[in-house]
């Protein structure tokens, strides 16, 4: 939003809920519990469409269950972030109902930056949720075209991808053989522009 130039994020996120019904996540500043509550049920009254996105942890490390609890006994849609693993998606399924909607968002690209697979968290995260019918599970942080497949291959509910990557997966189906022409091409085309001679 900050990119985009948002100055008001009332304003702008209220905006955004007025011109499309799709779920859009809006989410809270706070770090601590109680104000993570307040501002939770402030930003659902925006919108029938809005889901309060919620941290699993606070920045010290504490697990937001207290949140997640009290803003789920009121009816409100949650989109829960910075998931990592699946011991943490099975800590927030303990602290929801089996009716209201909940977004799991699992951070797949950050972990595979760190050089962990995140494959495993996401089958895990997938499985655990079966019986609970409102909560679907999010691929965050998308890093390439191939994520796409691997989430829809896990089955996973959802995945946030940038509008880059977007014009890569709308080019998928090329042959192998296309693929190596396209790189060879691509290859005597930086040759001419570096006017390199043997």
């Amino acid at each position: 939003m900050r990119k985009a130039g948002a100055k008001d994020y009332t304003k702008y996120s209220k905006k955004i809920l007025n011109i499309t019904d799709k779920p859009v996540s809006c989410e809270v500043f706070a770090d601590d519990a109680e104000n993570m509550i307040a501002q939770g049920r402030k930003i659902s009254d925006w919108g029938k469409n809005v889901y309060v996105k919620v941290p699993v942890t606070n920045s010290r490390g504490t697990f937001m269950g207290k949140v997640i609890s009290s803003l789920n006994k009121k009816k409100i849609k949650l989109n829960i972030t910075a998931v990592y693993s699946a011991k943490q998606t099975m800590q927030i399924l303990k602290k929801i109902d089996m009716k209201t909607p909940v977004i799991i968002s699992i951070f797949a690209g950050r972990m595979a930056d760190k050089g962990k697979d995140p494959l495993p968290h996401i089958e895990q995260s997938i499985a655990a949720s079966k019986k609970y019918k409102n909560v679907k599970i999010l691929w965050a942080s998308t890093r390439e075209p191939y994520n796409y497949l691997q989430a829809k291959k896990l089955g996973c509910h959802i995945i946030t991808v940038p509008p880059s990557i977007i014009e890569k997966i709308e080019k998928f189906g090329k042959s192998f053989k296309d693929l190596t022409i396209d790189t060879v091409k691509g290859f005597l085309v930086d040759t001419k522009r570096s006017n390199f001679k043997l």
